[in-house]
């Protein structure tokens, strides 16, 4: 069991040897070897006892049977017989062979350098007292039975190394190099997984991840710069391109779209109201404030403008400005069309400017490179440089709104025929709703995509309040004139106008009663 290991163990394995040869005549001397001829040779006996199992004497004490005498050397094969690996034998027939042709050199022509060629014609030179080392490459192959065969395939000697690779046969049993590791070197774009339990030279090529690189057989992965980013080989790292809500693709197509028909359609209402103005739709609910807000709804649609393309220094200050100042706007005309705070009105358009101005001033917003969100692409987007300012806007603009919306659910079941306070509240509703879902929207989206959300919250207002406020009095004056006549008791829309007029300024002089204590 151990030699079969060893044997296991030692096949397919390369090393040095020292050199052997064939010795002329020593294989013809040890075949023709007797007991006969040498019976004072114990070794030969022996060797007789154990290879033919007869004793060569005819001695009492013997076990084995007599031999016959017609034994010999000549057939058998075997370690004795075996001449291809005495390295010693060879090496001790070169050391008498040097030592006689040397002597007999120095004899015949003592100044002359001693060079020694053997029968087989290798030459020998001497280097002082000594000669050249020359070795074998061996290799230990597997047979089909027995221990492995010691096979010759190279030499070394002065001149370097020789070696015959066809001929070795390696431990898998080919002639293909085997790989002396436990893996691979990982070829460039991968990078080492190394395998649990196992050595650390064992370990899986997996893909690079993004943003890292590896150009090289073998090496560590590399993290890209941060306006870079790897290619999709991760072989090389590529400069990061610029990303924004653009003019040009599809979702800023869109947005541009909705934005563009928001103006045309407001417009066209506005044309509407300006044609049928002394009419008692359009004149009881206070025709300058519809018109009023109107532009500012108009103001609304274009300022989503401002939020798409390449963002700019003097387009971030835009954005947030025209925003806040139009949609305090259209929330402050639906505050005095409630006809209860209108003070409110002549105090909202100056603190909104108040805001935007002190905002712009101290911390505005600024172009600026995102490159939080990992990929190819780098994204240009208005930074806020203080969110503060963005919330004190949307907190202003809330305020009104929820006072509005207040004020109008109280006033929605008033007598008049034409009061729009069920729409003002259906409008705010939708309003509140829109920006109450834009906070968490805006705050997860990535990229480009905040400024997508805000314009559809914007836009999506926009229509709200459009749609809802102006889209039933359009129906009433272009479908049902009819209507557009008298109220429910004979009043026409100036005697409306009129009435209202008096309750705003009663409301008017009640509201600065309270805030002077009289």
């Amino acid at each position: 069991m151990q030699d079969f290991a060893v044997s296991e163990l030692s096949s397919g394995v390369v090393g040095v040897a020292i050199r052997s040869s064939t010795i002329p005549g020593f294989e013809n001397y040890l075949r023709s070897l007797n007991p006969y001829n040498h019976p004072d040779n114990v070794f030969i006996i022996e060797l007789w006892e154990r290879e033919f199992g007869c004793s060569p004497e005819s001695l009492p004490e013997s076990s084995l049977p007599p031999c016959t005498g017609t034994e010999s050397l000549e057939k058998m094969q075997g370690v004795f017989t075996d001449m291809s690996q005495l390295r010693e034998t060879y090496n001790v027939y070169l050391a008498v062979y040097a030592a006689a042709h040397a002597l007999h050199s120095l004899l015949s022509c003592p100044n002359r350098d001693i060079n020694i060629s053997t029968p087989h014609g290798e030459m020998f030179y001497f280097q002082g007292a000594d000669i050249p080392p020359r070795f074998d490459i061996v290799n230990w192959q597997k047979t089909l039975e027995g221990p492995p065969n010691l096979v010759v395939v190279g030499h070394v000697n002065e001149f370097g190394i020789h070696l015959n690779e066809s001929v070795i046969q390696w431990n898998t049993g080919f002639s293909e190099v085997p790989v002396s590791v436990c893996s691979k070197s990982c070829p460039p774009g991968t990078r080492k997984a190394n395998r649990k339990g196992e050595p650390v030279c064992c370990f899986d090529c997996i893909p690079c991840g993004e943003g890292e690189i590896s150009n090289i057989t073998g090496e560590e992965t590399k993290i890209a710069e941060s306006h870079f980013w790897s290619n999709t080989e991760r072989t090389v790292c590529i400069r990061r391109q610029t990303d924004f809500l653009s003019f040009n693709e599809t979702l800023g197509i869109t947005l541009t779209t909705v934005a563009v028909s928001g103006v045309i359609v407001t417009t066209a209402v506005f044309v509407v109201f300006l044609y049928y103005r002394q009419t008692p739709m359009v004149r009881a609910n206070n025709s300058e404030l519809s018109f009023l807000l109107l532009l500012s709804l108009k103001l609304c649609f274009l300022c989503s403008l401002v939020f798409i393309g390449r963002p700019s220094v003097w387009s971030c200050r835009l954005q947030q400005a025209a925003f806040g100042i139009s949609f305090v706007l259209c929330v402050s005309c639906l505050l005095v069309k409630t006809m209860v705070v209108l003070a409110a009105f002549r105090s909202a358009r100056p603190g909104a400017i108040i805001i935007c101005i002190i905002w712009l001033s101290l911390s505005p917003p600024v172009p600026h490179r995102d490159l939080g969100i990992q990929g190819s692409k780098v994204t240009l987007k208005c930074a806020m440089a203080s969110v503060v300012g963005f919330s004190l806007v949307l907190g202003y603009i809330g305020l009104l709104a929820c006072t509005c919306l207040l004020l109008a659910f109280l006033a929605r079941k008033l007598p008049d025929n034409f009061n729009e306070a069920k729409l003002i509240t259906f409008s705010m509703l939708i309003f509140c709703a829109v920006w109450v879902a834009f906070v968490p929207a805006y705050v997860s989206s990535p990229g480009k995509y905040v400024v997508a959300v805000e314009i559809f919250a914007i836009l999506a207002s926009g229509y709200g309040l459009l749609f809802c406020i102006f889209a039933p009095k359009c129906f009433i004056i272009l479908l049902r004139p009819e209507k557009n006549n008298k109220n429910r008791d004979g009043k026409t829309g100036q005697t409306l106008e009129i009435r209202q007029t008096d309750k705003i300024r009663t409301l008017v002089s009640n509201y600065e009663r309270l805030q002077t204590g009289v």
